[in-house]
């Protein structure tokens, strides 16, 4: 089976060079001038949760083979697009024209309508998922980051859907275990609200990173977050599906206090936060906005995320 990561960044490495040792001919599309920068191979620091439950560390060097984003052939099975959510527009535009019979998978943030934010890929040929992966890359070029066991994919309800099997088959192969979600959109809007408290309140602490083991600004940006469940629920997501991942928002203090815990003792949860250190990165910042004015559109108050966006100005 053929798959083709869209773009070479954290999560398209790090699921590629999975897929890869899985046996999957895996190839990355970038832009041209990225090719002669990224080179061949890319050196790997991973602390890969599928291998202990807390985390197992490995060094790895993975060779890639880079091929044109205008031209990066044809004849595959799998397409994996995981941008940053501002950038999938314009990622989704570059990949229509080499579809063919492929499926699409959107692996990462979505805040538009799920289907209008993909047009113009046939929709019937799109999935979404989201990776339980994070880390960057040094100025060594070297790449440190966490991949925990699981991935969250949507399900469309019947285990005959081909497209379905394609995915799944791919990330359990892999070591990886698939917990499918019926309700992708509602799920993804919740991920998102998610990490706009996380992002508003890494603008205060000076990025992700220094959020490590604090439980009082963990518990500020949980707190952050259940401003936009009334945005979700305006929205039409019904939230009773979702305890799992409201958990946070609706207990913040809890789970501010084992976030703390779990991100300075856990080699695996603490390295999901370590290499963020910008705070007023495009992705963060492109986040905390669009959430913004959408609960502004829906006329919902959210005073906690307007003070730590003013803190920053």
């Amino acid at each position: 089976m053929r798959v083709l990561m869209f773009g070479r960044g954290v999560i398209a490495t790090v699921y590629g060079q999975a897929f890869a040792n899985a046996g999957y001919d895996v190839v990355f599309a970038v832009r041209p001038s990225r090719i002669a920068e990224y080179g061949d191979e890319v050196q790997i620091d991973l602390v890969d949760g599928r291998r202990s439950a807390l985390g197992r560390r490995s060094f790895s060097t993975f060779n890639t083979e880079l091929r044109d984003v205008s031209d990066p052939g044809q004849g595959f099975d799998l397409i994996v697009v995981s941008v940053g959510h501002h950038r999938l527009r314009e990622a989704v535009a570059s990949v229509a024209p080499h579809v063919g019979d492929a499926t699409v998978l959107i692996f990462g943030n979505v805040w538009d309508e799920p289907f209008s934010a993909v047009a113009p890929l046939p929709a019937d040929q799109v999935r979404f998922g989201f990776p339980g992966a994070g880390g960057g890359f040094g100025s060594d070029g070297v790449l440190h980051g966490a991949v925990f066991r699981s991935v969250v994919l949507g399900a469309t309800g019947t285990s005959a859907d081909r497209r379905d099997r394609v995915v799944r088959t791919v990330f359990t192969q892999a070591g990886f275990v698939v917990k499918e979600q019926r309700d992708m959109r509602g799920w993804l809007w919740l991920h998102f609200a998610m990490d706009v408290g996380m992002f508003s309140q890494a603008l205060r602490s000076g990025g992700l990173a220094n959020m490590i083991g604090d439980r009082a600004a963990l518990h500020e940006a949980f707190r952050t977050s259940r401003e936009l469940l009334p945005v979700l629920r305006a929205r039409g997501v019904d939230l009773r599906r979702h305890r799992g991942v409201t958990l946070p928002a609706r207990l913040p203090r809890l789970a501010a206090t084992a976030s703390a815990v779990a991100t300075a003792l856990v080699p695996i949860a603490r390295v999901s936060l370590a290499a963020h250190a910008d705070p007023n990165a495009a992705e963060p910042t492109a986040v905390i906005a669009d959430a913004l004015a959408t609960a502004r559109q829906l006329d919902f108050p959210t005073p906690r995320l307007n003070r730590a966006v003013q803190a920053d100005r």
